[in-house]
């Protein structure tokens, strides 16, 4: 089975500790440097699949100029987990009532959502789904490069933890710009074939 490797993206316009970012957030000029010093890429590697958010397509884009592999699909799958509007551009200190309601009872309830954000078993879903898209990609194209964001590549690396894998992604430090190979498909991970339409129709 071909490799899939798994890439954050670089640093982003107002990057800070606990902030959730606005989805038009952009590569500083140190992201962009963060992404040239992450080359050469683990050999073998003949294409990249990337998320839509803007830092993460930047990304893709650059390691692309800079290697001449091709960019061959771009999937809502990789995007970041979908906070709720609430909180976007928000830090921790000044989180909503119903944010800090909802981050309690998170983990007794991994289905509940906070406003239109995502759950942790909508999030958990969302990464078998793009593991099954990533080994699918990976069978037609070859050892791939995936560019995500560290909430989605956690979960997406500990898909046996189920919904609680959130947690242990929001814990454990993925760099920017850092890579990582994805683990082996699991039996928790659907066939491409039986994907929703939505989540396979318009990607490689």
């Amino acid at each position: 089975m071909a490799d899939i490797w798994l890439m954050r993206h670089g640093a982003y316009e107002g990057h800070r500790p606990g902030y959730h970012a606005p989805y038009e957030a952009v590569l500083t000029q140190e992201g962009c440097d963060q992404v040239r010093r992450s080359l050469p890429l683990p050999e073998g590697i003949t294409a990249i699949v990337t998320s839509p958010i803007p830092r993460a397509r930047q990304t893709a884009t650059l390691v692309s100029h800079f290697t001449g592999l091709p960019i061959v699909a771009t999937s809502g799958l990789l995007a970041e987990w979908r906070a709720p509007s609430i909180v976007l551009g928000r830090t921790a200190e000044t989180d909503p009532p119903a944010y800090r309601a909802w981050r309690a009872r998170r983990l007794a309830n991994p289905s509940l959502r906070c406003g239109d954000g995502e759950s942790l078993a909508d999030l958990h879903t969302r990464a078998r789904h793009c593991a099954a898209f990533l080994h699918h990609a990976a069978g037609r194209h070859g050892p791939l490069l995936a560019v995500s964001h560290t909430l989605l590549l956690g979960v997406l690396t500990r898909l046996p933890e189920g919904p609680a894998a959130f947690t242990t992604a929001a814990k454990t430090p993925w760099q920017f710009a850092e890579l990582q190979l994805l683990p082996a498909l699991t039996g928790d991970t659907p066939a491409f074939s039986d994907l929703p339409r939505s989540a396979n129709g318009r990607t490689p």
